[in-house]
């Protein structure tokens, strides 16, 4: 396992925003703490957080040139990577400013801090969600965590769904949604089903907030990968992450890997650039969403290729927002927590034989993964294709 911390200046990660006076230095297997603080010297005085899991590693700001030098050569350091900025902005149908273009999410309007009848989204009837419940999904409730700006913990419509939270930015505070954003995806996921506003795909789920975005909907490579190693603590069952970078860091794969490996399945938002994956969906232990409109059509702005999974409900999707409101997004933001909700179904009932591909007894994110891609209606191309990957997802034929 790769330990790593936050620094100071190395070789700029093109096409991502970089803070410069932070930097992710890793070190290789086994070295210890006391050989940590030992190659930090001085340095361990600007340590401002410690990961232990996802990636183990010290967190420390303010590193000189001259210091990033010494420790690139200090036997107990593998590589020092880049601490980019990672985003899952609200965009609107205007140009784009600087930074803005890798978010995951599109505004659309029509927000309402008032509490109107309980409606079905189109996107939660297109996958079937509803088809299920009566199925018994309380049996085990699943444990889904909303990697993201938060959730809003007052909101009426999620609240008692909310069973831990946490906050990676600002440790002294809760993990309260500033943005909208995370609210939003939480809940397509999961919100209640009640007599107001609307109800999720998995409306019985449980819900962990992990705020590692700021109410600009932007935060650091290492508040992620703290809400990474959270989710690990927390044996959480599904994570979404509805956020997205241009740039491929070691440091970011190795802690989606270690989730992976933890048995904890990941869904991501695939971008809205138009073109090619962003990361973290672009890695293979991930399930890489695209977002379509209610024509079963893939949104023109979806990102696309390869690493596509699956496809979900993305344009004009109404939801919770940040406060008491509710609000009308687009993005594969919102495609994701469609198929993520569709997982927590699935996740809800024991693996069957012919899906226990391990023949541990328990469903693994693989199993997951190559379970709700057999059971998708296809799209677009006969088979499994760079828009739609293996179709849209349906979370009635997943679990029949």
């Amino acid at each position: 396992m790769a330990c790593i911390l936050i620094a100071g200046s190395v070789p700029f990660v093109a096409g991502a925003e970089v803070e410069p006076s932070r930097k992710i230095v890793v070190f290789k297997e086994g070295v210890s703490l006391g050989e940590r603080d030992s190659a930090l010297g001085d340095l361990s005085h600007n340590r401002i957080k410690r990961l232990e899991r996802a990636l183990t590693a010290d967190v420390v700001v303010g590193a000189s040139n001259h210091e990033l030098a010494r420790l690139s050569a200090h036997p107990a350091v593998l590589r020092i990577d880049e601490d980019v900025v990672v985003y899952a902005l609200e965009r609107a149908p205007r140009p784009l400013i600087s930074g803005e273009r890798f978010g995951s999410a599109r505004r659309g309007g029509g927000g309402t801090q008032v509490a109107l009848p309980q409606q079905l989204p189109w996107g939660i009837d297109r996958i079937d969600a509803e088809l299920v419940w009566p199925g018994g999904n309380s049996a085990n409730p699943i444990k889904v965590g909303i990697i993201d700006t938060g959730i809003s913990l007052s909101h009426p419509d999620l609240s008692s769904n909310i069973k831990g939270n946490i906050n990676t930015i600002n440790s002294k505070k809760k993990g309260n949604d500033d943005n909208g954003h995370g609210s939003h995806v939480a809940g397509i996921v999961a919100a209640l089903n009640n007599t107001q506003g609307v109800v999720g795909g998995a409306p019985l789920a449980d819900l962990y907030a992990i705020k590692v975005l700021g109410a600009n909907g932007s935060g650091y490579l290492s508040d992620i990968i703290e809400g990474l190693d959270w989710a690990i603590a927390r044996d959480l069952d599904v994570v979404n992450m509805s956020l997205g970078t241009s740039a491929d860091v070691q440091s970011f794969h190795d802690a989606i890997a270690l989730v992976y490996h933890a048995g904890i399945t990941i869904i991501c938002a695939a971008g809205n650039n138009g073109g090619t994956v962003i990361y973290p969906a672009a890695y293979p232990e991930v399930i890489a969403v695209s977002a379509t409109d209610s024509s079963d059509t893939l949104a023109s702005w979806s990102s696309r290729g390869p690493e596509v999974d699956l496809a979900a409900p993305g344009v004009s999707i109404y939801s919770t927002y940040k406060g008491t409101g509710y609000e009308t997004l687009s993005g594969t933001s919102m495609a994701s927590p469609h198929v993520t909700a569709a997982a927590a179904l699935l996740l809800n009932r024991p693996v069957r034989v012919s899906e226990d591909t391990d023949g541990d007894g328990a469903w693994d994110p693989s199993e997951v993964a190559a379970h709700l891609q057999s059971t998708a209606t296809d799209l677009g191309a006969l088979g499994t294709d760079i828009f739609y990957g293996a179709g849209l997802v349906n979370a009635f034929a997943a679990l029949e």
